[in-house]
């Protein structure tokens, strides 16, 4: 999986021109935290409701899977959890361990394909928290497993993904607001590197999938989850004023 390589660079450098996912949370917000004053997010911008998240987070085994970026590991930390992120870009890892040196935190970081967890043993975490980001991997399914495998039972895994509706339209021409449909779902950048604009877009933003809504949710479900909880928030896109095009669920595992 030579893409896994090449994405992880490509974060590299989206992290060092610090991308929106990759601007560490600051002081104050490490401080609030510590207060118990917090809030995070999954997907661009809507903070994940509170109920969400165990009634009390203080020593709590969480997962950040694919979560790198100094924003939700240190946040969760400072509340309280014992917090381990798991991030396939070493620059996106560098900023949670940057935070908690700043700000006296513990949190265990760890370099990786977020479809293979072996570094963790079954039923280590009470909590994954799983931000948009399994996009760039192309068997969303097999990440569904893993969470599966190594949450305890009852476990919680938060997640926010894309909704595939993105990437129906030229991707070219979508970068720049032009809606023209064109691909179908689901879709891969890498069976369409021959376009100019669409390989100059991998280049700079990372190989992208659009896992079908069912591979999304009901991959959970068959992976031993149940979904309780779901919200839509914006994809960051020029399809923001038609549709919210992100989603976010809770799960429980069983």
């Amino acid at each position: 999986m030579t893409y896994i390589v090449a994405n992880s660079q490509i974060w590299d450098k989206r992290s060092e021109n610090n991308d929106v996912w990759s601007i560490p949370v600051s002081k104050e917000e490490v401080e609030r935290a510590r207060k118990g004053k917090w809030s995070i997010v999954l997907t661009p911008a809507k903070p994940v409701p509170a109920n969400w998240f165990p009634e009390k987070l203080e020593g709590k085994k969480v997962l950040c899977l694919a979560g790198g970026g100094g924003q939700q590991g240190p946040i969760l930390a400072a509340a309280g959890a014992d917090v381990a992120v798991f991030d396939n870009s070493k620059v996106q890892l560098e900023k949670d361990a940057f935070v908690a040196k700043r700000d006296g935190l513990t949190i265990k970081t760890i370099q990786g394909n977020m479809q293979d967890l072996s570094a963790f043993a079954d039923e280590s975490f009470d909590c994954i928290v799983h931000p948009w980001s399994n996009g760039y991997i192309d068997d969303v399914r097999t990440v569904w497993k893993e969470c599966a495998r190594v949450l305890k039972r009852n476990g919680l895994l938060l997640a926010g993904f894309g909704n595939p509706i993105s990437c129906i339209f030229n991707v070219g021409k979508f970068e720049k607001g032009i809606l023209q449909v064109e691909n179908t779902i689901p879709y891969a950048d890498i069976d369409h590197m021959d376009d100019p604009e669409t390989r100059a877009i991998v280049e700079a933003d990372g190989y992208l999938w659009s896992h079908t809504l069912e591979d999304q949710i009901q991959g959970q479900i068959e992976a031993g989850f149940a979904i309780i909880g779901f919200y839509e928030d914006i994809g960051g896109s020029a399809l923001d004023k038609y549709i919210n095009s992100s989603i976010a669920t809770k799960a429980i595992k069983l």
